[in-house]
């Protein structure tokens, strides 16, 4: 029964979010229209900054607030909850207040400084109420993933991902924006609005959720401790999100940098930028949605099975989300080899990304896996441990895109072959750390399977996508991609039955 409601919610939350990310991607496809190459590439300057800021405003939070709630909602402690909900609200709007409030005073010196392109100001500027308004709405998505109600906040996700590009697009409309600084302002100005009314929504939610829970009698906790209750599973994952922000974000601003070492001009750098990044890795990074979703309802669920001393439930759960993972990575993998140009064309109406596409999937093939991997770490509450594998990883990433990106035979590339190595690494101590609590058993014959289940999935998206004429590329696309998928998944789902009977 755990196993299907694990499934269960994975799907619905797949499901959901793969709304959201499919609007999401068609605001990156608008967003790469209307600001070009050179435009999208300062927006992909920013957009680390802006991580890494709601990174120290709220990071961590979901995952603290998810698993308190699911242990109260367990007891029925629902007076301590609301409580909790309370002093966390009070506690982090005093602090990211603080944060917007210094950000928006020294937005030109960030922008100068650090973006090193002070058109970056406004943008900055517009995104402060969204470092307010994120940690609010990350504590009552805490709150329904707790219990398990992870329709409420899909739901509002995509209503607020349908709002950011109806208000991106009628700014651009109704005002004149002929330069790169006020197209991406403007794209900023719809981000942090669409963050607004996910906070309103989620906040009348929860007030309509809460309202029919019946609480049991039981003892108020002291307010201070409910705040430690947060704190103490937040705050390692906050100083983990923001040391690993400040490097990636690190490696993003030197990346420009390394680029023109290599010999090329500012503007196309970015350009270049733009195409790598925003337009060919949001591409593959697509199905990601499937991993970020099991990683969501995993934390909940291994709480209880670890608070309940059940290692055999947990050992397997570990196993499955590894297994899903490789395969999420490997269906990827085989689409961007197979069908980049069409990728590109039908996304993007670009006919020049098919080779930064086919090694953006090479480049991210391990990255689902290890993704993963650090999903698993939190879960089994050793955040101590994330914290410092992902900072090991974070400086090799810094170290490799320094090092690869300024030689002018890779440019680019070598921000690709960065993933590639911080990836392996994460991967392999990560689950060097995972071994230690759970035994986790890889052999030949699996390994040997799963090259046999990749040759198949080629095949078969090869032969769908050469049947399929290229005057109807979106079936083509859909059809192909669609038809690997199932039968990598199909495939191991039947090699499974075999082996167990």
């Amino acid at each position: 029964m755990n196993s299907d409601k694990f499934y269960k919610n994975s799907a619905i939350l797949t499901l959901s979010n793969f709304i959201t990310g499919f609007i999401g991607f068609a605001f990156s496809i608008v967003l790469s229209k209307k600001l070009g190459a050179e435009g999208l590439g300062l927006y992909g300057l920013i957009m680390p900054v802006y991580s890494l800021l709601i990174c120290l405003t709220a990071d961590g939070l979901i995952t603290a607030v998810s698993k308190t709630c699911a242990l109260y909602n367990s007891k029925k402690d629902y007076r301590n909850l609301n409580r909790t909900v309370k002093i966390a609200f009070i506690f982090m709007g005093l602090w990211s207040i603080s944060v917007a409030v210094l950000v928006f005073i020294n937005a030109s010196n960030i922008s100068t400084f650090f973006i090193k392109d002070i058109r970056a100001a406004n943008a900055l500027k517009i995104i402060c109420p969204a470092l307010v308004f994120i940690p609010f709405s990350a504590i009552f998505k805490g709150v329904f993933y707790g219990f398990e109600k992870f329709t409420i906040p899909a739901g509002i996700d995509i209503l607020e991902k349908c709002i950011r590009i109806t208000i991106l697009l009628a700014t651009m409309s109704l005002l004149t924006l002929n330069n790169v600084k006020g197209a991406v302002t403007a794209a900023y100005l719809a981000l942090s609005i669409g963050e607004a009314i996910s906070l309103i929504m989620l906040l009348l939610s929860y007030k309509i959720f809460f309202k029919r829970l019946v609480p049991i009698k039981t003892k108020v906790k002291n307010p201070l401790q409910l705040l430690v209750d947060i704190l103490v599973i937040s705050s390692p994952l906050c100083l983990n999100g923001f040391l690993s922000s400040i490097l990636n974000t690190a490696s993003t601003l030197i990346l420009p940098r390394r680029l023109i070492a290599a010999g090329m001009s500012y503007d196309n750098a970015l350009a270049l930028i733009g195409k790598f990044i925003g337009m060919s890795l949001t591409t593959v990074n697509l199905p990601f949605i499937i991993v970020g979703s099991m990683m969501t309802v995993l934390i909940p669920d291994m709480s209880l099975s670890i608070s309940k001393k059940d290692l055999w439930s947990t050992e397997r759960r570990i196993y499955q989300v590894l297994k899903i993972s490789f395969l999420v990575g490997l269906a990827t993998l085989l689409v961007s080899l197979c069908i980049p140009q069409k990728l590109g064309i039908l996304f993007y109406s670009r006919d020049d990304l098919g080779t930064m596409i086919k090694a953006a999937g090479i480049c991210s093939f391990m990255s689902y896996a290890s993704s993963a991997t650090f999903g698993i770490l939190n879960a089994l509450g050793k955040q101590n441990v994330n914290l410092r594998n992902s900072i090991i990883v974070s400086v090799e990433g810094l170290i490799c895109v320094a090092i690869l990106t300024g030689i002018p035979s890779l440019n680019i590339y070598g921000y690709g072959i960065s993933i590639i190595l911080t990836s392996v690494t994460g991967l392999l101590i990560n689950l060097f750390e995972i071994r230690k609590l759970c035994e986790i058993k890889f052999s030949f014959k699996s390994f040997f399977v799963f090259i046999m289940i990749g040759l198949i999935g080629y095949m078969t998206i090869k032969i769908s996508s050469t049947i399929i004429p290229d005057s109807l590329i979106v079936f083509n696309v859909c059809i192909s991609t669609i038809i690997c998928f199932i039968s990598i998944f199909y495939l191991s789902r039947f090699y499974n039955r075999i082996s167990n009977s």
